[in-house]
């Protein structure tokens, strides 16, 4: 009785290539945010660069459609802050303005008013820090922020805590985009509690989740990526690098490449080894 031998030409499967076709196309598909299509996943900030100029040139190498910016930076009751409008404008990005430093919901609300004024959107980043010290958002006057904000009709992306109680609580108001931290603001320690992150994505499977603050690495950004959120806002990492350029372009593929593997299907860790090597004699259909 003779046994075929399995050859080493490559066999046509068909089960494979339609999962692979459907896996390029899903990977392929753009998502939307608040009703408005994107192809990028990266939110990108606007501050902290060393000249507008090197902004651009990141915001650009990046291949994000989002940018983020303050009022504060236009200064408009003083009609400054043209030339960055400028420089902003030219890159055909949408915007999302944002209540930095605002300490309490009524700060924040008037602020969020403002900036749809000047920047004729209803998108607003809303944050109401509670302690100056790690910059941690105050979760009572978020809340009371957000209420009066989606009542305003204003598209609110929020930025919190990893606490699933708060962002179930910020769901229930209306928000279709929440924005946890990985680490507090500036710090670049990525993700310091992956747990709490991978919960908040399990129970809201239905909103647009981002990681926002605390990413410094281009591999911090991949592994929230690979958890399933959807995207990644980020600035001082881009900004502050010996070369923010680069470093746009670095997350911008850790990004792409977290998202891919998400979607691929990521294999389970394992307590004990397992080889990865055929025993000798026995044929690769009799494995598994």
């Amino acid at each position: 009785m003779s046994i075929n031998k399995p050859t080493n030409k490559p066999t046509n499967n068909p089960i494979k290539k339609q999962s692979n076709k459907q896996l390029n196309k899903k990977y392929n598909q753009t998502w939307k945010v608040y009703g408005t299509e994107l192809k990028s996943r990266f939110f990108i900030g606007s501050a902290l660069y060393p000249s507008p100029d090197i902004m651009q040139q990141a915001i650009r190498a990046s291949g994000a459609e989002v940018i983020t910016l303050s009022l504060r930076r236009q200064s408009p009751e003083k009609q400054g802050g043209h030339s960055f409008w400028d420089y902003i404008k030219d890159l055909g990005c949408h915007l999302l303005p944002n209540t930095a430093g605002c300490h309490s919901a009524q700060e924040a609300v008037t602020l969020a008013q403002m900036s749809r004024e000047i920047f004729q959107s209803n998108w607003i980043k809303l944050e109401v820090i509670g302690d100056d010290y790690n910059l941690q958002p105050d979760p009572f006057g978020l809340l009371e922020a957000t209420e009066i904000l989606i009542k305003d009709g204003f598209n609110v992306f929020p930025y919190c805590t990893d606490d699933l109680v708060l962002c179930q609580r910020l769901r229930d108001l209306g928000c279709e985009v929440i924005m946890p931290w990985g680490s507090p603001i500036g710090t670049g320690k990525g993700l310091m509690n992956p747990y709490a992150l991978k919960m908040i994505r399990e129970r809201l499977p239905e909103l647009s989740l981002l990681v926002d603050a605390g990413i410094g690495k281009p591999s911090h950004a991949c592994q929230a990526m690979e958890l399933g959120f959807d995207g990644v806002l980020l600035n001082t990492a881009v900004a502050e690098a010996v070369s923010p350029v680069l470093m746009a372009e670095a997350f911008s593929n850790a990004i792409k490449a977290g998202r891919a593997a998400y979607e691929s299907g990521i294999m389970p860790a394992r307590e004990a080894a397992k080889p990865s090597t055929p025993t000798i004699g026995t044929p690769f259909w009799h494995q598994s």
